[in-house]
């Protein structure tokens, strides 16, 4: 009977869990998807706890009391424009813990039965989930590092740190290698371990010489590692669950990598080994001349914004650092109010994270039908009254249209250089990651408010209120 049922319950948490991705690719159904997906996760742990091979719950309960308490407490104080650092670590979690999985079996097999016992399947399973597993946690510890702050940012461009990874990660690939076939071998252990560290090193050296522009298609890459590597852990303990839920979050992982590159026009392999950034003097337009930016203050901010007929907001992550995002929403009410017709323009690489911006905006309960994606707005933006650009840079230069010789030329952007009138609110002129100047700033229609966005915002919203 429980030979049928466990695995009836693993089939209906990956129906589950197809319904639950499913939802989640419409704002309005996201919730309900996640719910779908969690009772997937319940179905699927309950139907581990029950099977035979679970001796003892001594241990699992208090492993679960503790990760619970533990997620619980990061879930519920974790500020909404902390979100990308918060998604960094829990890749890295699950990363680690699909290794150790790994690591624990292959300890126990080998002091249990003897290293003969490893057979190549097994082995070919606990190697991958070690390895993998290795590399999404550091890499995922370097990559919050990043966006926390502690590790630097910018590009690194240097040959030798490529070479060293690529010359790391072949190394280890053979020593996996050598590990499945070698069996009884008296270095064996040693050789594990040193596995281990290798692809804790090589996690490392894939992460750090990325820029912080990338950081959001590393993110969405390191959530399929660490797919991959629980849907390894899952064949080395024969658990169809783990194995089907790790493929999912491998795939959608792998998906949205790839709709990020698209995004910034570049392949997987240009992010990955090219420091984007690094090579902005290139460009003829790297130095802003003569060139002059207009100021532009909050009063007529209103005036332009409270007697047009549409506008566009265009959230970057200056909008999050200056946790703006309920401030940007009352300044859209109130517009609405005046029978403006409102837009949150959204790119896809916007921010620090997939979807970063959408968190955010969702937060201050922007209403779902004024989102929308570049390719909705560009259309028509020559019809669109002004267009507010709040802490975005890079994505709104129309140097990735005009110039083919700038880093990230042929880049989709949000062409708000063709709005009748350009709001752009920063605190500077300073460039963004790819480090070229912003022929937007310099036009004739746009005005640049200088400032926090939070406080430009709420200043803008006031002198609307008195319109």
């Amino acid at each position: 009977m429980q030979s049928t049922v466990i695995p009836l319950a693993y089939l209906i948490s990956a129906v589950l869990f197809i319904l639950g991705i499913k939802r989640l690719s419409h704002p309005a159904t996201a919730a309900g998807g996640n719910r779908l997906a969690a009772l997937g996760m319940l179905l699927a742990i309950a139907a581990t706890l029950l099977d035979q091979q679970v001796l003892s719950y001594t241990w699992v309960v208090a492993g679960m009391a503790a990760g619970g308490l533990i997620g619980l407490t990061m879930a519920r104080t974790v500020k909404m424009t902390a979100m990308p650092e918060m998604v960094a670590v829990f890749n890295g979690f699950g990363g680690a813990a699909s290794g150790l999985v790994a690591i624990g079996e292959y300890l126990r097999l080998q002091t249990g039965a003897g290293q003969a016992a490893i057979s190549v399947d097994q082995g070919v399973s606990i190697m991958a989930g070690t390895l993998i597993g290795a590399v999404t946690f550091s890499g995922s510890i370097i990559a919050w590092g990043k966006l926390q702050g502690f590790v630097s940012g910018k590009a690194i461009s240097n040959p030798l740190v490529r070479i060293l990874a690529t010359l790391l990660a072949l190394g280890s690939l053979g020593t996996a290698g050598w590990l499945v076939a070698a069996q009884g071998a008296d270095s064996q252990t040693a050789m594990f371990w040193a596995l281990v560290a290798g692809g804790l090193a090589l996690g490392v050296l894939f992460v750090l010489p990325i820029g912080g522009a990338d950081m959001p298609v590393v993110v969405a890459l390191l959530n399929s590692y660490s797919g991959i590597a629980a849907s390894a852990a899952g064949f080395v303990l024969n658990n169809y669950g783990l194995v089907i839920s790790g493929a999912l979050v491998g795939a959608s992982g792998l998906i949205l990598t790839g709709i990020m590159c698209r995004a910034m026009n570049r392949s997987l392999t240009n992010v990955l080994f090219s420091a984007f950034g690094t090579t902005g003097a290139a460009s003829g337009s790297q130095d802003s001349g003569d060139k002059v930016a207009t100021p532009v203050d909050a009063e007529d901010s209103a005036m332009l914004l409270g007697y047009a007929s549409q506008v566009v907001f265009v959230p970057g992550y200056g909008l999050a650092v200056a946790q703006a995002q309920h401030r940007i929403r009352e300044l859209a009410d109130l517009l609405t109010k005046r029978g403006v017709r409102v837009r949150y323009c959204v790119h896809p690489v916007a921010g620090r994270m997939p979807g970063h911006m959408n968190v955010l905006l969702a937060e201050a309960n922007v209403p779902y039908d004024q989102l929308c994606e570049p390719d909705d707005v560009n259309p028509d933006m020559e019809q669109v009254d002004v267009a507010v650009v709040v802490g975005a840079n890079d994505v709104v230069n129309p140097l990735a249209r005009d110039d083919a010789g700038s880093p990230i030329a042929g880049m989709p952007i949000i062409e708000t250089d063709r709005a009748r009138s350009c709001i752009v609110i920063k605190r500077s002129l300073s460039v963004g990651y790819a480090g070229i100047d912003n022929p937007l700033f310099y036009l004739p229609n746009n005005r640049m408010y200088f400032g926090d966005a939070a406080e430009a915002l709420g200043d803008i919203a006031s002198e609307v209120k008195q319109l």
